[in-house]
């Protein structure tokens, strides 16, 4: 009798659990993927994927807690051939920039057919970069903007989420696992490098940018 294949585990992390619901079944129709576990929060992804070892973790950035992309670095300093698909509802070559700097091998927003969902995780997990073809378009644009939120490091793209959300320094430092001494540090260089001198500024900078800040 011949070997069935194994199937793709995946760890499946959004906040809302109606959207893992819609994912989950779309991926398990297929005959080679499986869900193996899934989370709703940052630091939760980062739990289950220390646990399950999957072979793709399927990503939202907008999450609570540290947020998708503070745990994608997490997760990649942990396990430096992590092999992680950011599926998310912001179109904005911003995040798909951050997520490919922080280690993730794809991106592929929302609102894209349930086909490409399914290629993407394939392709992620046999170590293949994948773009949806609207954001790679969009990517390749935007190499001729030079926005100064582009200047910040993936750390201080952390901090100014968190600080534009409302979070105090002594927070980000407990949410981050880092000291308030250093989360002061990045909020007076994300000041400087934004060109902004308050909170509130900070905010409306990442509002008109489109960032989520939930």
């Amino acid at each position: 009798m011949m070997n069935k294949t194994p199937r793709i585990r995946v760890v499946l992390a959004d906040d809302h659990a109606v959207v893992r619901a819609g994912f989950r079944r779309l991926l398990e129709s297929t005959p080679d993927i499986e869900v193996v576990a899934e989370a709703d929060s940052g630091e939760q992804a980062y739990l289950a994927y220390v646990r399950e070892w999957p072979d793709v973790l399927v990503l939202d950035i907008a999450m609570p807690g540290i947020g998708g992309l503070a745990a994608l670095n997490r997760i990649r300093a942990h396990d430096a051939n992590a092999r992680i698909l950011v599926l998310s509802v912001h179109e904005d070559t911003l995040f798909t920039t951050r997520s490919l700097a922080g280690g993730a091998l794809g991106y592929v927003t929302k609102r894209a057919v349930p086909e490409v969902l399914v290629e993407a995780v394939r392709a992620v997990a046999a170590g293949r970069q994948f773009l949806e073809r609207e954001i790679a378009q969009s990517l390749a644009l935007a190499h001729t903007r030079n926005e100064p939120i582009q200047t910040l490091t993936g750390r201080e793209f952390d901090v100014f989420r968190l600080l534009a959300s409302g979070k105090t320094v002594i927070e980000i430092a407990a949410l981050l696992h880092i000291g308030p001494k250093t989360a002061g540090t990045y909020q007076t260089a994300i000041y400087r490098k934004l060109g902004v001198s308050n909170a509130a500024q900070l905010t409306r900078l990442a509002l008109n940018q489109g960032i989520a800040l939930d």
